[in-house]
């Protein structure tokens, strides 16, 4: 349904596209759960949810587009190009600032790039 699970794979427009879909679904299911145990625990607040955007979530989401983008790169071999590494930092960067459904856009789009 969503295509390729590979994360190294190259992809085109629609193909990122459904990337982007599938790693939100999958963001925002294991956000959820998380932050629920963590709750459950006594560790954060477990109040709002995903698309609120509170600082529990957007710091998951953040860690979750940089451990994406950085297996991505290694999937690759391409973790000595300055321009993937810029593109995964950005998407890191909007994640962490302008919210994780914004971040995730530049980390699908460099499923698009080439390899080498």
């Amino acid at each position: 349904m969503f295509g390729s699970s590979d994360v190294g794979a190259k992809r085109d427009v629609m193909g990122a596209v459904m990337f982007y879909v599938a790693q939100l679904i999958a963001l925002a299911g294991l956000s959820t759960v998380l932050v629920h145990f963590l709750g459950m625990a006594g560790v954060v607040e477990g109040g709002g949810n995903f698309f609120e955007g509170g600082h529990v979530y957007t710091l998951i989401g953040s860690i979750f587009a940089l451990w994406l983008g950085g297996t991505i790169l290694a999937k690759r071999g391409a973790t000595n190009d300055i321009m993937s590494v810029l593109v995964v930092a950005a998407g890191v960067y909007l994640a962490w600032t302008s919210g994780v459904m914004l971040g995730l856009i530049p980390i699908a789009l460099l499923t698009t790039m080439n390899s080498k």
